[in-house]
C-alpha cells in the first residue's frame, strides 16, 4: 500500500500527518518539525517538512519537493532539498558576471584585463 507518493509529491494536511504517527505508532504531540522515512529495500528517502504556517507538511524527495517555491522554479532545488539533499541537490542558478563574455576586439577579455583587486 501506497501512503506518501515519491514520484509527483504532494503536500499533507497536519490531520492526515497526525493520522501516519498513530498509525505508526508515534506521538503526535507535539508535532514534530520534521520526518523522515527510509524504504530499506529500494533505498529511498523522503522528508516530511512542516511549512511555516504550521499547517500542512511538505513532502521533499532528492529530486522534487510539494513547497510553492518547487512548483514555482521548476528544474531548481528548493531550500528544503537544499537542506536534507545536499548530496544531490541542484545548485541554484549561477549569478550572472558583469563583464562581458568572450573576447573583445584588440585580444582582451573585456574593457581591461583585470578588475582591480583580482587576482
Amino acid at each position: 500500500m501506497t501512503i506518501i507518493e515519491m514520484r509527483n509529491p504532494v503536500t499533507l494536511s497536519i490531520d492526515a500527518v497526525k493520522a501516519l504517527l498513530t498509525w505508526r505508532g508515534r506521538g503526535c504531540d507535539p508535532m514534530p518539525s520534521t520526518l523522515e522515512f527510509v524504504n530499506e529495500g529500494e533505498g529511498s528517502r523522503l522528508v516530511l517538512v512542516m511549512s511555516n504556517k504550521k499547517d500542512s507538511y511538505y513532502v521533499v524527495t532528492p529530486t522534487k519537493c510539494s513547497c510553492p517555491t518547487a512548483t514555482y522554479h521548476p528544474g531548481q532545488s528548493c531550500k528544503h532539498q537544499r537542506k536534507h539533499f545536499p548530496q544531490v541537490a541542484m545548485p541554484a542558478a549561477e549569478e550572472e558576471s558583469i563583464r562581458p563574455a568572450g573576447k573583445w576586439p584588440g585580444g582582451l577579455n573585456g574593457p581591461v584585463d583585470k578588475i582591480p583587486g583580482e587576482a
